[in-house]
Order: C-alpha cells, then sequence, then structure tokens
C-alpha cells in the first residue's frame, strides 16, 4: 500500500488517508501553512455557508502538492487563503513562519480563466508582470523575451491574445507568473481548458521549469491522473459544504517524470486506485448533495 490508514475522518467517523513515508513539517520549515483554517461566506439574507473547515495543509520550500476533490470542496478557497485574497474566519495562514497579513507577495498565482490583457503583445504582458518591481521598461523587456524563450513562444512576442492558441495564452500566463521569481506557486486548475494533448504538453513544460528552479507549488486540479503526475503529495478535499482534508498521499514516482508516460506505470495505476477509493467517496457524496 502507497499510503495507509492512520487516523479516523472528521466527519461522520470516516477514516482519513494520512501521509506515510514522510516527516512531520515543522512549523518554520514550511513555504506556506494553513493551520485550523475555516472560511466562511455570507449569504443572502444573512445566512452563513461554511465553505471550508479545520484545514491543517502545509507546503514545503521545493515541494509540489496538489489539491483534489469534488466540485464545491473549497479547493480554489484554500488558494485564495494562501494568496491573501480571503482572510479566514478562523485560523491562521503563514508563509516562511510569518503570519501572512494582506496579499502573499511571495506568491504568484495562475487562474484557470486567462487573465492576459488583450491590448498588449505577448511580450508585453509578460514585461508588466515586473512594473509592480519598478523594474526599468528596457530591462523588463529584454527578461520577458528570455521567459517567451523558456515557453517556446520566443517567435510569437509580437502577437495579441487573441492570434494565439489556447495553450500558447497559457504558456503567456506562466512566464507572467515565473518572470518575478515568486518563492511559492499557486495554480488554480490552470490547464482545465485545454484539450488533452496540450495539457500533457503543458504539465511536462511545468515540470521541466520547476525542477530548474524548485518552487513550493498548491495545484488545484479536478483531474487525479493529472495530479499524480506532477505532485510528490495529493492531498483529497472532502464534499462540502465545511470541507476538510479527508486523505493524503505521498507520490513515490520516480523524477524527471513524462506526463505520458508515466501513467503507464504499474505503480501510477496502483497509486490511482488507492487515491480514488478515498475520493471517489466524497464524489458520491457531493452529488448527492453533500456529507451525510
Amino acid at each position: 500500500m502507497v499510503g495507509q490508514r492512520a487516523a479516523e475522518g472528521r466527519k461522520g467517523g470516516r477514516a482519513g488517508m494520512r501521509l506515510v513515508g514522510g516527516t512531520a513539517l515543522a512549523h518554520d520549515d514550511a513555504a506556506v501553512r494553513l493551520d485550523g483554517v475555516g472560511i466562511a461566506f455570507t449569504l443572502k439574507g444573512g445566512k452563513r455557508y461554511v465553505a471550508v473547515e479545520g484545514i491543517d495543509l502545509g507546503v514545503m520550500p521545493g515541494e509540489f502538492v496538489a489539491v483534489v476533490g469534488p466540485t464545491g470542496s473549497g479547493k480554489s478557497t484554500l488558494l485564495n487563503a494562501a494568496a491573501g485574497l480571503l482572510k479566514p474566519a478562523a485560523g491562521s495562514v503563514t508563509v516562511f513562519s510569518s503570519a501572512l497579513s494582506g496579499l502573499n507577495a511571495r506568491a504568484g498565482y495562475l487562474f484557470q480563466a486567462d487573465a492576459l490583457m488583450p491590448w498588449k503583445t505577448a511580450l508585453d504582458n509578460v514585461a508588466v508582470a515586473l512594473e509592480p518591481q519598478k523594474v526599468p521598461r528596457a530591462e523588463a523587456l529584454v527578461r520577458a523575451r528570455e521567459w517567451l524563450a523558456r515557453v517556446g513562444l520566443a517567435a510569437f512576442a509580437d502577437r495579441y491574445p487573441h492570434m494565439l492558441s489556447g495553450g500558447q495564452r497559457k504558456r503567456v500566463a506562466l512566464a507572467q507568473m515565473l518572470i518575478r521569481d515568486p518563492e511559492i506557486l499557486l495554480m488554480d486548475e490552470p490547464f482545465g481548458p485545454l484539450d488533452a494533448q496540450t495539457r500533457q504538453i503543458m504539465g511536462n513544460l511545468l515540470l521541466e521549469l520547476w525542477a530548474a528552479n524548485r518552487k513550493a507549488v498548491m495545484f488545484v486540479t479536478h483531474d487525479l491522473e493529472e495530479a499524480i503526475a506532477l505532485a510528490d503529495r495529493v492531498v483529497v478535499l472532502s464534499a462540502g459544504p465545511a470541507a476538510g482534508i479527508v486523505g493524503e498521499f505521498k507520490v513515490d514516482l520516480a523524477r524527471p517524470r513524462d506526463i505520458s508516460e508515466i501513467r503507464l506505470e504499474p505503480q501510477f495505476h496502483a497509486l490511482y486506485k488507492e487515491i480514488w477509493s478515498c475520493l471517489r467517496v466524497e464524489v458520491s457524496r457531493a452529488y448527492a448533495g453533500g456529507p451525510a
């Protein structure tokens, strides 16, 4: 077994899958840590909706953590908390052992939807990310060209977003995030809208760039295969409301990895089966209207 049952789950007495074979993460070691985090929203009429509660999750420097869960389980909510876009109603968020107050300046955020400026070329869309750092424009353009080359778009620097394919726009967005050299990468289903072949290409590109200068990565996806192929650790969220962590799995697959080839490995299939046995319960609960 890649994982082992080690603790009873938070809800309904169901068992949670906890990480084994790793080392307990010290609070001071984590690049980003959520301790007892709960997030709630006020609905029309004054009702309160608890999206997530009791979340304890740390991501180490250089570690790639994927978060999966059914629709409505609060995956993006956790990313927004780590980014400083949402303030927890309970618990705390720390970044390199310092309490997060306001936006997380040490993180880069890659959204699912395109966030490129349609009136700017690919080059300018990448260069603009350096404006908050007051980098001189000439230097910013040089660095932007270098990053476009690294993502395979050197010949497309002068194209506008509407002239690029979905995969190419995503590459520009990736370069736009990485040019700032953030220490933490927060990625919210960034490849979700892409076709299967392009997703594999983008996955391999991401792994190549990450391997060159490993950052702490918190990667949200609905695709369990994608999570296993990319990550060092997969975290499973329960069905909402009041979603929590019900599973945590170490991915003991050798690196470097090729997204298409790694899926053929017997160990990959064994791990997929084990994680899916945990995730499937939560997906069923979500479609049934939430946890029992």
